[in-house]
């Protein structure tokens, strides 16, 4: 038995080699100066060889052959020149070692560099931070890309490992096959091996048991007679896997009494029987015939009404916001609003206690790569018609680049709201109706952690105001169950769950997004205002006994700026510029404005909650460190959580005006629904950062009205 084990799972290595040599378009292909750019892969990590080889073929690039590409801008990200010249470095360096490449971006230069460089000047000089792995240890280099001098960081003191890489996640996929005590368990349960898919999770931490290595948990399930493998779990069989090795550790297997959910009205593609196909008769869509009024200088600096700002991927936080300035209306100044924005870490716990899910708590930009599991965007139907696209260059494992097209979308939107209006009846002699549109620009990526997509939005609005969208879509992860149905469960037994359908349980789970903001307004040096909202009674002086007072505190260090919401005792928060005031006499600033208010409830001691740190506060404010970007730490993958911003912030720096960081955490509570099964419709919040006294009045007041002839006209296919 054990010798047909070890020839099926040789075969079934063999086949799945051969499948991916067969499908390399899908997969991240490296380049030189002098090759042609190959596809690359949407989303392999998360494939077996069997669906990956379903995929569509990532689009070609819509811009042009990126081997020529240069950089413009300090913050312009490595070319691909560029990176290959790291890479001839990087092997170099580590010699005849085997090593792998983890991360490998631009090392940003000084701020105070980039904020003196101007258009024309030459650039400073070019770094590329690379973070690696050698001999078991973690390698955090500093590369200068002309000189090729390598300069070592000490990381010893950083619990964790980097972000694992595609090819970590492609390789470990199929590990379980060769336990013969898998392949057992697995036909016991009279599923074929031909249709297991093994997907790889993080373990998240839970001791000093899990020190030392560097693991993985895999949990499986069977793709027969559906797309839609996550609604047919194999529940309670984990394979506790070494991802160095591909070694498996250990097999956990407690399931064996869970039947397997059936295929039966789990397939959400538009070919499968689902009923009939619901399609409006005249399709909708915001037409431009003269083109979009932005424009991408350089490949990178957007220019949008009064907007300016620089816009990258990136491989870990997916999109980047830099130098984002908005014109003043009444002196025509670019003035400074935001130096840096970007969505620093993911948390998302699943709350079930039990053996084979109590670890899923996954901290999916430190684990995964928030912009390495973003997938090529649909041209019209995730992105519209009037989109421009950005590509972005990566680095494959041995830290050659790779090119995922179309990673980004930048658009107009306009849904009929209003910039403002007013309507003026006849008490001033005349009827005023003033009405002006509300347009706005749209920067958007979607990321695919394996069953859920993140899209997230940054949309800039002409009135200085910036609003950051996370939508939530995808297929909600469960858990096999023996019930059909809830009379079956007893009284007061916890399924930690919803129950979806037959044998199907849809886990209770929290999904967090923070966002790192770095705030100059109008300059460096900035403060944080608690704008606390407070009852005040009149004591007898009025005919009214109460009203609501402002009081304004300005927080003098971190911890006074560790802010969690109270819906009955609320506050504004605002970051102003106090060397700076309006005509009138107001500090200017910008406030940011809450939403998605979900905060957790896991023990602040719970080993999860201690490297989510993030978590516990809905808004922080920390001095500004260039090294401080990772809310969840620099090595969040099995990380003990001593490098988080709740560490950062109880060193408790003086933040008043000093050069600040405003950090915001999103939140959503989700406890799953039949209406989320087989797939869930997208649920959406965001939160913004809009001017507070920032422009001397309405900067959006001398807007102009829509005119009936300056619109096209688009007739009816049957009167055209």
């Amino acid at each position: 038995m054990e010798g047909k084990n070890f020839l099926r799972c040789l075969f079934f290595i063999c086949t799945a080699v051969l499948l991916i040599l067969f499908t390399a378009f899908n997969f991240p292909t490296p380049l030189s100066d002098k090759s042609e750019l190959l596809e690359c892969a949407t989303n392999s990590a998360w494939c077996t060889a069997k669906n990956r080889i379903l995929r569509h073929p990532n689009p070609a690039p819509l811009h042009h052959d990126h081997t020529a590409d240069v950089p413009h801008h300090p913050l312009d990200p490595l070319t691909i020149q560029e990176m290959n010249k790291v890479h001839k470095v990087i092997k170099s360096y580590f010699g005849k070692s085997v090593y792998s490449v983890h991360s490998l971006v631009l090392e940003d230069p000084e701020k105070q560099v980039v904020l003196k460089w101007q258009k024309g000047d030459p650039l400073p000089p070019r770094k590329a931070s690379v973070i690696a792995r050698a001999a078991g240890k973690n390698y955090l280099l500093t590369v200068d890309v002309e000189s090729g001098e390598v300069v070592e960081h000490d990381t010893s003191h950083i619990s964790g490992f980097p972000l694992v890489t595609l090819e970590d996640m492609q390789n470990v996929i199929f590990a379980p096959l060769s336990s013969a005590h898998f392949n057992r368990t697995i036909l016991e349960r009279g599923v074929d091996l031909n249709d297991v898919a093994c997907l790889p999770f993080s373990p998240g931490w839970f001791g000093k048991a899990e020190d030392g290595r560097r693991l993985v948990k895999l949990e499986c399930f069977t793709m027969k007679d559906t797309a839609n493998f996550y609604m047919r779990p194999i529940e309670g069989i984990i394979v506790i896997t070494d991802l160095d090795t591909n070694e498996v550790v250990e097999i956990i297997d407690k399931g064996k009494h869970i039947p397997i959910p059936k295929a039966a009205g789990t397939d959400y593609r538009l070919e499968a029987e689902n009923g009939p196909i619901i399609k409006l008769p005249n399709p909708i869509s915001m037409e431009q015939p003269n083109g979009p009024n932005f424009v991408i200088e350089d490949e990178h600096l957007v220019k949008w009404a009064n907007w300016e700002f620089h816009l990258k991927p990136d491989p870990r936080a997916g999109v980047m916001i830099s130098r984002a300035r908005v014109r003043d209306p009444e002196t025509g100044e670019l003035r400074n609003v935001m130096y840096q924005g970007f969505s620093s870490e993911l948390f998302v716990p699943y709350m079930d206690p039990e053996e084979a899910w109590y670890f899923k708590t996954y901290m999916d930009a430190g684990e995964y790569g928030f912009g390495l599991q973003a997938l090529s965007l649909d041209p019209l139907n995730d992105c519209p018609r009037n989109a421009k696209f950005m590509d972005a260059i990566f680095a494959a494992s041995d830290g050659t680049p790779y090119v995922r097209s179309n990673m980004i979308c930048i658009f107009e939107r306009y849904a009929g709201d209003a910039a403002w209006r007013h309507t003026e009846s006849p008490i001033t002699g005349k009827l005023i109706l003033e009405a002006r549109p509300k347009i706005s620009l749209v920067v958007r990526m979607v990321a695919s952690l394996a069953n859920y997509d993140y899209i997230v939005d940054w949309e800039f609005h002409a009135d200085g105001l910036i609003h950051v969208k996370v939508s939530l879509t995808g297929i909600v992860i469960v858990k096999g169950t023996s019930y059909v149905n809830m009379n079956q469960v007893k009284e007061n037994e916890d399924i930690y769950g919803t129950l979806l359908a037959d044998n199907i349980i849809g886990v209770v789970h929290d999904h967090y997004i923070n966002f790192y903001l770095d705030m100059d307004i109008d300059g460096l040096d900035n403060s944080f205002v608690n704008v606390h909202l407070q009852r005040e009674y009149t004591h007898g002086t009025s005919p009214r006994k109460s009203y609501m007072k402002v009081n304004k505190t300005v927080a003098k260090t971190e911890k006074e700026a560790q802010i969690k919401l109270k819906l009955y005792d609320p506050s504004e928060f605002h970051v102003i510029n106090p060397n700076k005031k309006t005509k009138v006499g107001n500090p200017v600033g910008y406030k940011v404005v809450p939403a998605g208010t979900a905060a957790s409830l896991l023990d602040p001691e719970d080993p999860p909650q201690k490297r989510s740190a993030f978590t516990n506060n809905q808004i922080w404010v920390t001095r500004y460190n260039k090294s401080e970007q990772w809310s969840g730490g620099l090595f969040a993958y099995q990380s003990h959580g001593e490098d988080t911003i709740q560490v950062w912030s109880d060193r408790d720096r003086p933040i008043e005006n000093k050069d600040i960081v405003l950090w915001y955490t999103l939140g959503f509570h989700h406890v799953p629904c039949q209406e989320d099964f087989p797939i869930m419709p997208t649920v959406s919040s965001g939160f913004d950062l809009k001017p507070v006294n920032f422009f001397e009045r309405n900067p959006v007041l001398r807007i102009a009205p829509y005119v009936e002839n300056e619109l096209p006209v688009c007739k009816a296919a049957s009167s055209a």
